[in-house]
């Protein structure tokens, strides 16, 4: 039998969900004046989905979960035995998205595990999810990140009201691979970076005071392009992978100019990268997942994957996946 330690670790499914409403750029040019040409230039945002009434973050991970275990018959939920949910959007700071999962699973007496650190939480959930498998506390994984990010936004805020939109995506991760398709995740590497530059406050959010706030983009672009760069080569070196190597690369999904830039850091072509923004905006923690959803039908064996985040707070992480 396997040690626990090293136990790997598989994407054996994810999904998404995606608001029906779409917000186009011609909104916000009757809002505030910004034009279409204006808005894609500076970050490639064409369209952006709104949660519509009665639907929130919890909402929103629910039916990308439901929609996640519509696509496996390998195992039941009732053995789901960890959940992890993503978000800097809660609905319910108490009631979190992980406990509304599990309450929709009806799976009792498991770990609930909430998290938040920005746009890199997809990354942190799956760390979490890597150590409760090495422990033996768990086999079978459900992460779920989702963001309501309309229902904190200030879309008169000419500065970043137009970047934001609502979308949500769940992973089944397990310690055995179940199927040919399963994703298999080589190395996780993360990191913080919240004492570099203007990281306290360069994007917030205070519910109490105001909404999603970013008065400091340049700086912001300046450290996603050069740690988003750094550790995607860091995890291709553990892995002695070249850039010739990586099938696609998946970026945070934040903003056009960003992805750009790190492919051409990388030494990357831009067929190799996996973009939503154009017609989802920014999703926060929830894009990655959902541009991973979009692009596992593609994904052929022996196709390696790497995924780069980077968030406010300016945490950041990268994680390898091959087929």
């Amino acid at each position: 039998m396997l040690h626990p330690a090293f136990l790997p670790v598989y994407i054996h499914q994810v999904a998404a969900y995606l608001p029906a409403e779409v917000i186009s750029n011609a909104h916000f040019t009757r809002l505030n004046g910004l034009s279409h040409e204006w808005i894609t230039e500076r970050t490639g945002i064409r369209n952006r989905r709104k949660a519509g009434p009665g639907e929130n973050t919890n909402t929103m991970a629910l039916e990308a979960t439901r929609r996640v275990l519509a696509q496996t018959t390998a195992f039941p939920a009732a053995e789901v035995d960890l959940i992890v949910g993503g978000t800097y959007t809660p609905h319910d700071t108490i009631y979190t998205v992980a406990h509304a999962v599990q309450r929709e699973l009806n799976v009792s007496d498991i770990p609930v595990v909430s998290i938040s650190s920005a746009c890199s939480s997809l990354l942190n959930a799956v760390e979490i999810v890597e150590g409760y498998f090495a422990l033996g506390k768990a086999r079978r994984a459900l992460v779920v990140v989702s963001e309501h990010n309309t229902a904190y936004n200030n879309e008169q805020d000419t500065v970043a009201g137009h970047l934001w939109g609502d979308g949500a995506a769940a992973l089944l991760l397990t310690a055995d691979r179940l199927a040919p398709t399963d994703l298999h995740v080589r190395s996780v590497l993360t990191g913080g970076a919240g004492n570099i530059g203007k990281a306290d406050h360069s994007v917030t959010l205070k519910p109490v005071e105001k909404g999603i706030v970013m008065p400091h983009g340049k700086d912001v672009f300046l450290h996603a392009c050069t740690y988003m760069t750094r550790v995607t080569q860091q995890i291709m070196e553990r892995s002695q992978l070249a850039v010739g190597d990586i099938s696609y690369l998946i970026p945070h999904q934040a903003n056009l100019r960003i992805t750009k830039n790190v492919l051409q850091q990388l030494g990357l072509s831009e067929d190799r990268a996996v973009s939503n923004i154009e017609e989802l905006g920014n999703t926060g923690c929830a894009g990655a997942a959902i541009a991973l959803a979009d692009t596992w039908a593609q994904l052929q064996p022996g196709n390696k994957v790497v995924v780069t985040v980077f968030g406010g707070g300016y945490s950041y992480g990268a994680m390898l996946l091959e087929r």
